[in-house]
């Protein structure tokens, strides 16, 4: 342990070894506007590797991860009308915005004109620099905070806040939850089993797109897929040309467009949550069959409601590994590695000490 003084006990990195370890340090008091909640649980997203290890260039070390944050309620501001003590809430990829551009007006934070405050390593509103979830608690505007009903675990609540509105905003969108319509999935990590379950949440026929077999038999079996295909089986893909209406596409590395671009139907969608080093395709893929291929990311304040209210409502559970902070750095280098089913969670509240 440090011995730094602070009312907030984190885990942090210090350099771009990305390696973390106990760090003290001092959260802001509670503005009017502000709640501040005890952190039980906290995700554990690709992006804690990506600001840990500097891989951007940007990062404001101690980095302090995490932005998939569930917890209680313990301290209102004065003109919080959204939230009282003990409620359960989570808190997601950002925490401010500037609250008066269009896309804020209408319930499209993420978009922000003036550039999202990300929950962990930006730029707060006091000029300190943002801390996440691996801590013991946070104080944020009650805008950026989402009510978790009751009776949903926040343990399985927090992977929401990143990988499941990551997949449900842009789902909602480009209106894949029309009931009969063929869905299908590329990659299957935390975000691809997200997008399986929304997909047969909706009433969707859904298709997973792997280049691991070693996927088929939890996409069937425990997410439920309609059909598995090995995307390197050419006789499998040219068989399933312009047979899916949607593709959501979760694949974190480089991989080619053109062959998943063939199975959509006319007029179908392709939408890309991940970030490929580049997007490459052939014209006709686009063109022939007035196909669409468009990018997301995570969602907007209104949607993230929506979908927390939408996964207590059908019994939609991200599939979890819950960890002691103790084994947060393993947990990164498994996840580097992909060796995670399918979501790790940081039991915060039962660890962090």
């Amino acid at each position: 342990m440090n011995t730094e003084e602070g009312n907030c006990l984190g885990w942090a990195a210090r350099d771009p070894t990305g390696v973390l370890s106990p760090y003290k340090f001092n959260r802001r008091v509670v503005g009017a506007d502000d709640v501040s909640i005890k952190i039980t649980h906290c995700g554990v997203c690709y992006a804690d590797v990506v600001r840990t290890k500097n891989k951007y260039g940007d990062s404001r070390y101690p980095v302090v991860p995490g932005h998939e944050i569930a917890g209680i309620v313990t301290e209102v501001g004065p003109n919080n009308h959204r939230f009282k003590v003990g409620d359960h809430v989570g808190v997601g990829t950002y925490v401010s915005t500037c609250r008066n551009c269009e896309y804020c007006d209408d319930g499209f934070e993420n978009h922000c004109s003036e550039g999202s405050v990300y929950t962990f390593n930006g730029v707060d509103v006091d000029g300190t620099i943002t801390k996440g979830g691996y801590s013991s608690y946070i104080v944020v505007h009650e805008r950026y905070c989402y009510k978790i009903p009751d009776n949903y675990p926040l343990a399985s609540a927090a992977p929401l806040l990143c990988a499941g509105i990551t997949v449900y905003s842009p789902m909602i969108r480009h209106k894949m939850n029309q009931p009969g319509k063929s869905l299908g999935v590329i990659g299957l990590g935390g975000l691809g089993h997200m997008a399986v379950k929304f997909g047969k949440a909706f009433g969707l026929n859904v298709t997973v797109l792997s280049t691991s077999m070693s996927k088929k038999e939890e996409a069937l079996s425990l997410l439920k897929a309609d059909k598995f295909v090995i995307s390197s089986d050419e006789q499998r893909m040219k068989h399933g040309a312009k047979s899916l209406d949607f593709i959501i596409d979760c694949a974190a590395g480089d991989h080619q467009f053109d062959p998943y671009m063939s199975l959509l139907k006319t007029n179908g969608t392709l939408v890309l949550v991940g970030f490929p080093s580049e997007i490459k395709l052939s014209p006709v893929s686009l063109n022939i069959g007035s196909k669409t291929i468009a990018g997301s990311v995570t969602g907007g304040t209104k949607n993230t409601q929506e979908m927390i209210n939408f996964c207590a409502e059908h019994k939609i559970h991200p599939e979890i590994e819950v960890i002691p902070i103790q084994y947060a750095n393993e947990a990164l280098e498994r996840l580097i590695n992909r060796d995670v089913k399918y979501r790790f969670v940081i039991d915060i509240e039962g660890s962090l000490k």
